[in-house]
């Protein structure tokens, strides 16, 4: 089944808060952000512009698995600053299609230049499922006879 739906409806159900840090902000600090909003991953603005996103995997590539202490860094020092992103009119399918040949498993919404929100492949993978957990109940009632 090809996932249907646009990027604008997943931000409807899901809400459009996007946490944003400053690349200034110590990797802690973001760490403990990131935990307290219970994300994998932030956004990196300066002076209101996207820069760059960090998550919890550059955290564990670039600062557990080599030794640094996230107190001593900034998250300039490990963001990704290739930064991918969508608009609400993308459809679910164009957005799982580009995170899966980037790897990559969040995705900036921009509209009109702005930022608008952030979606995970979670939050596609959460979409999907509602969809069809939607065509079965249809297809249950049409099968059964019963009309709404």
């Amino acid at each position: 089944m090809i996932p249907t739906g646009s990027i604008h409806e997943i931000l409807d159900r899901k809400g459009n808060a996007v946490w944003t840090v400053s690349p200034n902000t110590t990797v802690f600090e973001a760490i403990q952000l990131m935990s307290e909003k219970n994300v994998g991953a932030l956004l990196v603005t300066e002076h209101g512009k996207l820069i760059g996103i960090v998550s919890e995997r550059d955290y564990t590539r670039k600062v557990a698995l080599k030794g640094r202490t996230s107190k001593d860094l900034r998250v300039r020092d490990i963001i990704s600053e290739k930064v991918m992103n969508v608009t609400p009119q993308n459809t679910v399918e164009e957005c799982m299609r580009l995170m899966t040949e980037n790897r990559v498993r969040h995705l900036p919404v921009m509209d009109g230049g702005k930022l608008v929100g952030l979606i995970s492949i979670g939050d596609l993978v959460k979409g999907i499922i509602s969809e069809q957990n939607f065509i079965i109940e249809q297809l249950q009632h049409y099968i059964s006879g019963e009309h709404r």
